[in-house]
């Protein structure tokens, strides 16, 4: 037996023969043509052929991940017609006189290579994307056959690494695991893996031979170790591993309907994080008592313009509908850092997670906030809808949001247009933020600590560079200090506090988090059981001077 070490990034054990994932080996010749505008004729056509794969791929996608996992494949095909990448194939073909398949493979690795050189982490990111989407035309130009797993059984997938394309074109049933060399476990197939609910282990060292195909294999995603040629007593260990991880959940529907109360009755909100109106069917499905963040973003990601007071109202007023009663936040408008949009032009930045972002673009461009604070009121006629605003680092910040409400307010009533008045939060996500929480809850009715963000800036690590993975400990204990002291400071002054960050989904917090006195917990719609369970087994008397005396 031989045991190899990675990381996992989604819980699970897999047991079953692996199967080697082939890549399309394109071996790219450089040749002269005759005739450079037929062979630009022959690129636009591929063009063409690309982007009709991925408007595939796209509703593929969109069954079987949701809205805003599919959203990577618009992504793609807004690169493909992006005009730089265009013209430089072109302008190759056409000084040159090359054939289509070198000029893309040469502009793809040059744009790939300006990426990766970037230090805006959502910028690395487009360096596997427009490799991608490069191999993906030269497939099309070569009439390639499709990468695919060459079995009639389920397999454990080892690979160099895949891209979302690759990732979604699998076939599910025929996937019992993912394992790949390389990856980020915040890269779009981890996601992608995590929200398939399959087995997933990056970074695992191993040398990818053709000898490994069709050997038995078990994949443990909970440890990020994978057995090879396990021996009868490891065999019989995991087993038993993987029958308890599937009864577990099976356990796990049988939480419906209950509610998050501790053993000695103390409750919590446990809600939901979504990307878009179609994940509420998740939420509802997974019994979350309502939404703790809907990243209302996703709606200008997903368009090549700003969406409209209309569009955005349809949307928040589904939300709310479907929700019947129950309470809808909704984030306003966080773009920037690693989530760009074209149209908004905004300028290049040296340090985008350190610039003009979330709350400091619609403090900037107020019509822009305006348009959607209308949309968000008007919808609020029609359910239980809560504001929440990002990235603040100031009282005056949030005085002057609450001054442009007022405003839009005043504009609603003048029209006659019906609407409720919304409870107003902020997220904290900032140490400035944390050490004025005091003040801020003096302006506001409610907080929700972004820990992603928080553990970043609070730790000064990049949590989207893979290098820095080893030192990332989101379990600081500067971290979950300031989680206490926003707590501290929200209840002080009378008003409630949640977690909407991945820490809220963490079991090995919830009972410091139900220790502080949080009263939220916001998770991605299929953690809410198991976190569920978690809080009703913690007595929360017992243990709660031992978990807090450590962060003294």
């Amino acid at each position: 037996m031989i045991v190899l070490n990675g990381k996992g990034v989604f819980g699970g054990v897999a047991i079953g023969k692996l199967s080697l994932y082939q890549k399309q080996q394109h071996q790219i010749k450089r040749y002269h043509v005759e005739d450079a505008d037929a062979e630009i004729a022959r690129f636009e056509e591929a063009k063409k052929g690309t982007l009709v794969q991925l408007q595939e791929l796209y509703n593929k996608a969109l069954k079987e991940v949701g809205e805003a996992n599919a959203a990577i494949f618009e992504v793609h095909q807004m690169m493909v017609e992006d005009l730089d990448y265009i013209e430089s194939i072109i302008n190759m073909i056409n000084t040159q006189n090359v054939n289509a398949e070198y000029a893309v493979a040469t502009t793809g690795d040059n744009f790939a290579e300006m990426f990766a050189s970037m230090d805006d982490a959502y910028m690395k990111e487009r360096s596997a994307d427009v490799k991608d989407i490069s191999e993906r035309i030269i497939s099309v130009l070569s009439n390639a056959t499709k990468s695919t797993v060459d079995s009639d059984e389920p397999v454990i997938i080892l690979a160099e690494d895949l891209a979302p394309s690759e990732t979604v074109q699998l076939d599910k049933d025929k996937v019992l695991a993912f394992v790949t060399k390389f990856g980020s476990s915040n890269s779009h197939t981890a996601i992608l893996a995590r929200t398939m609910n399959i087995p997933a282990l990056i970074s695992v060292d191993v040398d990818l031979t053709e000898e490994l195909n069709g050997r038995m294999a078990i994949a443990d995603g909970f440890t990020g170790t994978v057995y090879l040629d396990p021996d009868e007593e490891t065999l019989k260990k995991m087993q038993e591993k993987r029958a308890k991880d599937l009864e577990k959940k099976e356990l796990l529907l049988q939480l419906k309907g209950k509610e998050n109360v501790t053993l000695d009755g103390k409750s919590i909100n446990i809600y939901a994080n979504i990307g878009n109106v179609s994940d509420v069917a998740n939420v509802l499905q997974n019994d979350a008592g309502g939404v703790g963040l809907f990243r209302s973003e996703f709606l200008y990601l997903e368009t090549t313009d700003y969406p409209t007071e209309e569009e955005q109202f349809q949307s928040y007023k589904a939300v709310a509908e479907r929700m019947a009663g129950k309470k809808v936040i909704i984030r306003t408008l966080d773009i920037g850092a690693d989530k760009q949009v074209d149209y908004f032009n905004m300028d290049k930045e040296e340090n985008p997670a350190l610039g003009y972002r979330a709350i400091r673009i619609c403090l900037d461009r107020i019509d822009i906030f305006k348009t959607q604070l209308r949309a968000l009121y008007r919808a609020s006629a029609y359910g239980k809808i809560s504001i929440m605003f990002p990235m603040i680092i100031s009282v005056e910040e949030v005085r002057e949001i609450k001054k442009i409400v007022e405003e839009v307010k005043a504009e609603l009533r003048d029209l006659g247009i019906p609407f409720d008045d919304c409870e107003l939060g902020i997220m904290i996500e900032t140490p400035a933020a944390v050490m004025v929480s005091d003040l801020l809850a003096k302006e506001v009715e409610f907080f929700s600590i972004g820990t992603n963000d928080l553990t970043q800036y609070t730790l000064a690590i990049d949590r989207q560079n893979p290098k820095l993975d080893k030192i990332y400990n989101p379990h600081h204990t500067a971290v979950l200090r300031m989680i206490k002291m926003v707590a501290d400071n929200a209840h002080a002054n009378g008003i409630w506090m949640g977690i909407c960050g991945e820490l809220g989904a963490d079991l090995e917090l919830t009972e410091t988090f139900l220790a502080m006195g949080i009263d939220e917990l916001s998770v991605s719609p299929s953690l809410i059981l198991g976190l569920r369970k978690k809080v009703r087994e913690t007595n929360v008397d017992a243990v709660k001077d031992a978990l807090l005396d450590r962060l003294k």
